[in-house]
């Protein structure tokens, strides 16, 4: 007799259905839900430069290059125009105070010169020559005055005897009269010539003031241009060390043209240029220091020089302290230069990251997982060799500080 099969519900094929729909399910609950969507890729540890953050002084500095230079120099420029005609001292020689350098020759300047000084011994005796007839006048004038009082004392008892005369009707009237006349005549002769002799005696010491200042700056005219042809003998005016251009004997030098200079030797300066960038940080005071023949010297700028040319500007830095014995003018140096105060802070090594991510964020290393994540983080001041954290790290986390050009968007690097 037939018998009727029960149809089974849970066959194997059925619970393989229903198993890999719970499965799948599953899975795309832990994507959504547990599963980590951020982009990833592998990175190889050999590729990458990992530091770690920590705590230490912040010294806000920058490296800068300068050339030692005299800290003072006398320039040698030419007076006169000339011609070479001997080199006494060369480029390099230490000099003294009146030390002959050059020996210039000029014929059109000699020339020049006795043309000017006959001329001003012209001026010159012809001033003298003007105060002599002064003089004479003078004379001439007080000659008169002399005659005329002469003839008053010659007139004047004679004016009186023949007075009496008249008295006594010795005499007549037209005689006395002719006295009387010659005898007021010379008075006031005398007051006239006494008052013209006064106002030319004040215009004649005014003038002969006015002749010898002249005199006197025509003579000191005349003394100059004799010690014109002096500036053809070069002298060092200071002493130190002698430095001048290529010069030949027999070449032409102008007038105001620089063919040298002297260096004082016991005082040096270091000329220093500075990207534009720091120029609203630089101030006067700041210090440097730099290394030489094993010793550490330390710089103050004293000199800011504001022109930009090449897109830096320069400052002059004077030694502090003792000057490195041996240091030569030209010689470059390295120098630490500070810009402002130590201070303690976070510290992340520097690294090419910044160029790529502009220090906004930073892979972080997470040594448990093996993984690298992106993290926002704030930077603030930098030197060469750190970066101030602000915020978004501490110390001991370690990052990632080799550039970032290879790592594209992920979020995630995958260290292996």
């Amino acid at each position: 007799m037939d018998r009727k099969l029960e149809k089974k519900t849970w066959t194997p094929k059925f619970i393989a259905i229903v198993t890999g729909s719970v499965l799948l399910v599953s899975f795309v609950f832990y994507q959504l839900v547990f599963a980590d969507a951020r982009s990833s890729m592998n990175v190889s540890m050999e590729r990458i430069t990992i530091a770690t953050v920590s705590e230490g002084e912040f010294t806000d500095y920058i490296p800068v290059s300068g050339s030692i230079e005299p800290g003072e120099v006398f320039f040698l420029d030419a007076i006169e125009r000339g011609n070479i005609q001997e080199i006494v001292r060369e480029s390099g020689a230490i000099v003294d105070v009146g030390d002959t350098i050059l020996v210039l020759t000029n014929s059109n300047l000699q020339l020049e010169v006795m043309e000017r000084e006959t001329g001003l011994y012209f001026q010159i005796n012809n001033l003298r020559q003007t105060r002599l007839l002064l003089d004479q006048n003078d004379l001439q004038q007080q000659g008169q005055l002399a005659e005329i009082d002469y003839q008053i004392n010659l007139l004047q008892p004679q004016y009186e005897r023949f007075k009496e005369l008249h008295e006594k009707k010795l005499i007549s009237d037209r005689e006395l009269e002719e006295v009387k006349e010659q005898y007021d005549y010379n008075l006031k002769r005398k007051k006239l010539t006494y008052e013209s002799y006064k106002n030319d005696s004040v215009a004649r010491s005014i003038q002969k003031r006015q002749l010898r200042d002249s005199e006197l700056r025509m003579e000191q005219s005349l003394n100059g241009v004799g010690h014109i042809l002096d500036n053809l003998v070069v002298r060092a005016p200071i002493a130190g060390q002698l430095s001048t251009e290529q010069i030949e004997v027999g070449q032409s030098i102008n007038s105001g043209e620089r063919y040298g200079q002297i260096d004082i030797l016991d005082k040096f300066k270091v000329r220093v240029p500075i990207d534009e960038l720091y120029l609203p940080r630089v101030n006067t005071g700041l210090k440097g220091t730099f290394t030489f023949s094993g010793g550490t010297y330390e710089l103050e700028i004293n000199k800011i020089y504001p022109n930009v040319t090449g897109g830096r500007f320069e400052v002059d830095m004077v030694f502090t302290g003792e000057t490195p014995s041996g240091i030569r003018r030209g010689q470059t140096v390295r120098i630490r230069l500070e810009l402002g105060e130590s201070e303690q802070a976070r510290l992340l090594p520097s690294g090419g990251f910044y160029k790529d991510t502009g220090g906004n964020w930073v892979f972080v290393v997470n040594p448990e997982s093996g993984k690298a994540e992106k993290r926002n983080i704030r930077l603030g001041r930098k030197n060469p060799e750190f970066y101030e954290v602000l915020e978004g790290l501490n110390a001991g986390e370690k990052v990632i500080v080799s550039g970032y050009e290879n790592f594209g968007k992920n979020e995630v690097l995958n260290l292996r």
